[in-house]
């Protein structure tokens, strides 16, 4: 098949591609070169950080499947997926586990002051009198969007020791459940975020969830508390978490995702000690890439096989 990748993925995936593929590779494509790239495409793979229109589909007339190697849809039109009846595939398993561990990295690296002290004892300042850390253990971990990755944070909390509460939207008694089983209480958007010390956002962008984290709701968060933003950029108002920071309702915050992303763009909490910013490397690990990039050929040669099977089915009969 002919595949292009369009955002960075395993290399030996790629390799593997090759040996039966036609593969064109562009880490760095964008919505406006991506057509000239796709014209005669069958597959297209990418992961966020590119703007999959529909356009840009309407540009290959041989696009049959898509393969989004993460989780999420907010980067493609999924209307015109549906109307023109394309496959898609989304990996979301080995990232959860990968962006659950970085939601803890991010907590314990604010609440324990690490930067800070990092940076202390590397100019030679013994500051061990000066710098306060907080605890995880019997603090109260608010998850808002408690669904893969989201219910995996929480069981790292529960392990940790800490009292874990979750809000998704529309909960069936299955979610209610399940979430139990993992030692996650299910309760309202409104109490995660009033009594939390620590709120992990893990909710996909879409119109109800752009700007969730406004002015109104840092306001009502628990003061001192903690937030951690591994969902979407676009669901946390950054010039109010500014304010909140700066006047001190918060103590600190990990974002992982931004409103701007990319080379040359810096967010306005940079200037920030008690920020820490990642650029969008929450499901960056080796072993998530590397099992992600297994499923990538595991879907490929099943939709081969089927297209195959398929193919066989609809040849005419020649009659000896």
């Amino acid at each position: 098949m002919k595949i292009l990748i369009a955002s960075s993925i395993d290399a030996d995936t790629i390799a593997t591609l090759r040996k039966d593929h036609d593969v064109v590779c562009d880490f760095h494509a964008k919505t406006e070169t991506l057509p000239a790239l796709l014209k005669d495409r069958e597959v297209l793979i990418f992961r966020s950080g590119i703007s999959i229109t529909a356009e840009v589909m309407a540009s290959a007339p041989q696009l049959k499947l898509l393969v989004r190697a993460g989780s999420g849809f907010d980067n493609i039109d999924m209307d015109y997926v549906q109307a023109h009846n394309l496959a898609l595939f989304r990996i979301p398993e080995p990232g959860a586990k990968a962006v659950a561990e970085m939601s803890f990295a991010l907590m314990l690296t604010l609440a324990r002051n690490i930067l800070e002290a990092d940076r202390l004892t590397k100019q030679g300042r013994w500051a061990k009198n000066e710098l306060t850390g907080y605890a995880l253990t019997g603090r109260t971990l608010g998850i808002v969007g408690a669904g893969n990755i989201g219910s995996r944070v929480g069981e790292l909390g529960v392990a940790w020791g800490m009292r874990v509460i979750g809000c998704v939207a529309n909960p069936s008694a299955k979610v209610l459940s399940s979430l139990h089983e993992k030692g996650i209480r299910l309760t309202s958007f409104d109490e995660v975020i009033e009594t939390a010390d620590y709120v992990s956002l893990h909710v996909p962008l879409s119109d109800s969830t752009r700007n969730m984290i406004n002015a109104d709701v840092l306001g009502r968060m628990k003061p001192g508390a903690f937030l951690i933003n591994l969902a979407r950029g676009g669901v946390v108002d950054e010039l109010a978490l500014y304010q909140a920071l700066t006047e001190g309702q918060l103590r600190g915050a990990g974002m992982d995702v931004h409103k701007a992303e990319g080379e040359g763009k810096i967010s306005p909490l940079a200037g920030l000690s008690n920020v820490i910013l990642t650029p969008h490397i929450g499901a960056g690990t080796f072993d998530a890439q590397r099992e992600i990039g297994e499923r990538i050929v595991e879907i490929i040669e099943t939709f081969v096989a089927e297209q195959a099977k398929k193919a066989q089915a609809k040849a005419p009969v020649v009659m000896a």
